[in-house]
């Protein structure tokens, strides 16, 4: 009850923020409506068939088998964004658990990147030079 009233005194306080402002700082949170996560793809799938798999269910205007930097090999996950929320539906109704190129694949609504800053990669600041398993460590 306090934090209602504490919110409904925050938004009379603040009636000059924007409802897109408001919507834009709860969106990192939502999951996309035009954008699919694909899981269990066979490690021979390809952009290309990954596109033409679901182009039967409206426009796709991207498709990407993600790949592993070193190797170039799948990584068995992909993503597909579609020009409309109802295509994207159709297709997850339609594909999920259904077989592609010899694998049962999971289809579901791709949850939005989050906005905060990714660590790891980089110049190596930080990290020593020392990690892993093995070598030749001091420690």
């Amino acid at each position: 009850m306090a934090l209602s009233a504490k919110l409904g005194s925050l938004l009379t306080q603040n009636a000059q923020l924007s409802m897109t402002s408001m919507v834009n700082s709860i969106r990192p949170m939502s999951t996309s409506t035009t954008r699919l996560f694909i899981g269990g793809l066979s490690y021979e799938t390809d952009n290309q068939s990954f596109r033409e798999a679901f182009s039967n269910f409206g426009d796709v205007t991207d498709a990407r088998v993600i790949t592993d930097r070193e190797s170039g090999r799948s990584r068995g996950f992909g993503f597909v964004n579609f020009a409309s929320g109802e295509s994207a539906s159709n297709a997850l109704s339609s594909m999920d658990g259904q077989e592609l190129n010899g694998r049962n694949i999971r289809v579901s609504f791709a949850n939005e990147r989050p906005s905060t800053p990714r660590f790891g990669g980089g110049n190596g600041v930080g990290n020593s030079g020392y990690g892993g398993y093995g070598g030749n460590s001091a420690y």
